[in-house]
């Protein structure tokens, strides 16, 4: 889900004034190395290796990349493959390169290899192919998430290849289910079952990244350091029903729909955390519009009401101040010449991170205000995981390395209001780390849609940054 959210948060800082950052277009300008035509190979074969949940495998795109690591000098006792008998084609891969320090631990790179359907019937070109075109890459995991996943494998490969030993042992989790609730997910079954195989200090992850402008200038990086945790209901009427020649006030669809209203109407408490602090106090900061003087007000004193009315007008810092909750499917009736028995709807929320399923509930059900009306949360049913610290350890090196590869960027912590597979490693004590390095411009990189596309010079500098990371955190350890 790279990107998903966290790029519609950095769209409203996009404005910030920052004097370099003139990235795009200067990776891509030239020929591409050697180098990065090696990794084009290993992009190329993720990408044209469908794992979409309906035809796909994932289990065979874990085998393509480890035989890459195998190539590159890994042996067969630091590449393990999982996988559950009732999902053959949900496997994965854990590889590990080990470190020289005895008390460093280990970081956790981690990466969903599965995609979103994609018909070629509604694409431009063909979804499962990679095509670069006009300074552009297009395929499906062009950049959810195969580019990192293809920086992680090739950055591991040449690892290997050159004999690198860094301080901390490095350990890569490609996984499958993170674009469905319905496949097998590789990082929250290691998380229950193999722990022990992929413990780490930290991860990262997806769901950071940068925004660029219509002409091409970079304006930001945000590290993804926390995200809301989703929730689903199912909200229910019932009713004796009837003849609807004879109709009555008393209608379970009308029931529902007063429930609807009321759920759509109210608002769970503001609420802040270190990294959504940060977020409004840093970026607002470089805006000197009316929004921006809100946000770093709100970051002073979430009781400034002034404040909270402006930023409740843009729709995602709305939902990045609190816990939201929206109705996404309906039904209702069983004849056209009757009166319902039953009327449903799934309500959709995105709690913050710290709120509970069962206050979520209670928070429902005292606005709607009916007991005729039940809540019946729905499985999955999380934890509540508290975020992943802003620890220098961390964040340091990102804003160090950020400042030489994109100099006069701001990086910016973020908290998504989508999902990533962190949800299964921070609560497993791993706190997990959404990286910046690649960006998208205002019209998005088409994820979960059509023409999904990612620049080259996002794809090559992002790369480069990310291998420097890697080595500034595990030798840093």
């Amino acid at each position: 889900m790279i990107g998903r959210m966290l790029g519609a948060a950095l769209v409203a800082v996009a404005g910030l004034g920052v004097a370099g950052a003139g990235v795009a277009g200067v990776a891509g300008a030239a020929e591409p190395r050697p180098d990065q035509v090696r990794f084009r190979e290993v992009y190329k074969e993720l990408v044209e290796t469908n794992t979409s949940l309906s035809v796909g495998s994932c289990t065979e795109a874990a085998a393509k990349m480890g035989a890459r690591l195998k190539a590159a000098g890994f042996a067969d006792d630091q590449l393990t493959y999982f996988a559950v008998p009732e999902h053959p084609k949900d496997g994965g891969l854990v590889a590990v390169l080990p470190g020289s320090s005895k008390t460093a631990r280990p970081m956790l790179l981690l990466g969903h290899l599965d995609v979103v359907e994609a018909r070629r019937a509604d694409w431009t070109r063909d979804p499962f192919v990679l095509i670069e075109e006009n300074g552009y890459f297009y395929g499906r995991g062009t950049s959810d998430m195969k580019v990192i996943d293809a920086t992680w494998v090739d950055m591991l490969a040449r690892f290997k290849a050159a004999k690198y030993a860094p301080k901390r042992t490095i350990k890569l989790a490609l996984t499958c289910g993170e674009e469905t609730v319905s496949a097998f997910n590789g990082a929250e079954w290691l998380a229950k079952n193999r722990r022990a195989l992929i413990d780490a200090e930290f991860a990262l992850n997806e769901g950071g990244g940068g925004r660029a402008d219509a002409a091409g200038k970079l304006q930001t990086q945000g590290v993804q350091v926390t995200e809301k945790v989703v929730q689903q209901f199912r909200m229910e009427t019932t009713n004796p029903g009837g003849h609807s020649s004879v109709p009555i006030a008393d209608n379970a669809i009308y029931q529902l729909a007063q429930a609807l209203l009321k759920v759509r109407d109210h608002e769970f408490p503001l609420t802040l955390n270190d990294t959504t602090r940060a977020f409004f106090a840093k970026a607002g900061a470089g805006r000197s519009d009316p929004m921006g003087q809100a946000m770093t007000a709100i970051a002073r004193d979430p009781g400034d009401k002034a404040a909270q009315a402006r930023l409740n007008g843009d729709r995602t810092f709305h939902s990045m101040l609190r816990t939201t909750c929206v109705a996404t499917l309906l039904d209702g009736g069983h004849a056209e010449n009757a009166l319902p028995q039953r009327a449903g709807a799934n309500i959709n929320c995105r709690m913050f991170p710290g709120s509970t399923m069962e206050a979520t509930k209670a928070g429902l059900e005292a606005a709607i205000g009916d007991a005729g009306v039940t809540l019946t949360p729905l499985q999955p049913i999380r934890g509540k995981p508290a975020p992943a610290a802003l620890d220098p350890k961390i964040m340091g090196p990102i804003e160090a390395v950020s400042a030489k590869h994109f100099p006069g960027v701001p990086v910016i912590p973020t908290m998504s209001t989508g999902a990533s597979d962190a949800i299964y490693l921070t609560p497993a004590g791993i706190p997990t780390y959404g990286v910046p390095g690649f960006w998208s411009g205002p019209e998005g990189s088409g994820a979960h849609g059509l023409n999904e596309h990612m620049s080259t010079a996002s794809v090559y500098a992002g790369r480069d940054y990310l291998t420097d990371l890697v080595k500034a955190l595990a030798d840093g350890g």
